[in-house]
């Protein structure tokens, strides 16, 4: 008698112990999600944030159309992306573009004064610091979970269960050098 409860009770403990792990790989895969759309928020606010300034380019700078054309097909390259990984490859390019953009802006001392680009160049660092942080806050989730998949024993429920890693944001190393301004 004594033997089948014991019996009953390791089993049970053993369901515990699977659901348990069951329940907190679906936390952090969510937490994963989450993080990425906050990612996500950020860009979108930067991409919203963009035809204002081309447009406040424009007005200066009308015969640098090739960069203004740039910076767009960049934006929209982002948008139509749709891994993580195509996301970060089109980051990249629009970063680039944007570089171009400033700097072109540095050229127009008029432009430079100007309120409205001012504004928008702010509002755009600003943008450029919370898509820093939500990166880093997505890269953190993702190795959470990742190291949760991985781990004995929960790498053998994730396993059963089609849990898989997911894939951390990251730029490309060109975007790593120092903007270099030349006039």
């Amino acid at each position: 008698m004594w033997i089948v409860i014991a019996v009953i009770a390791v089993i049970l403990v053993i369901i515990l112990a699977i659901i348990g792990m069951y329940n907190n790989l679906v936390s952090l895969k969510m937490r994963v999600k989450n993080a990425w759309a906050q990612i996500d928020t950020q860009l979108k606010r930067r991409f919203d944030l963009i035809p204002n300034l081309v447009e406040t380019v424009k007005g200066y700078a009308q015969h640098e159309q090739s960069t203004l054309d740039d910076v767009i097909k960049a934006r929209n390259s982002y948008v139509s992306a749709s891994s993580v990984e195509d996301k970060a490859s089109a980051n990249t390019e629009l970063n680039a573009t944007l570089k171009n953009l400033f700097a072109l802006a540095e050229s127009y001392p008029d432009l430079k004064a100007n309120e409205n680009f001012m504004a928008l160049q702010t509002e755009l660092s600003g943008t450029e610091d919370k898509i820093a942080y939500s990166r880093q806050f997505y890269n953190d989730t993702v190795q959470m979970y990742n190291t949760a998949i991985m781990k004995f024993p929960t790498n053998l429920i994730a396993g059963m269960l089609g849990f898989k890693e997911e894939a951390f944001f990251q730029i490309d190393e060109t975007e790593k050098n120092p903007v270099q301004v030349k006039f």
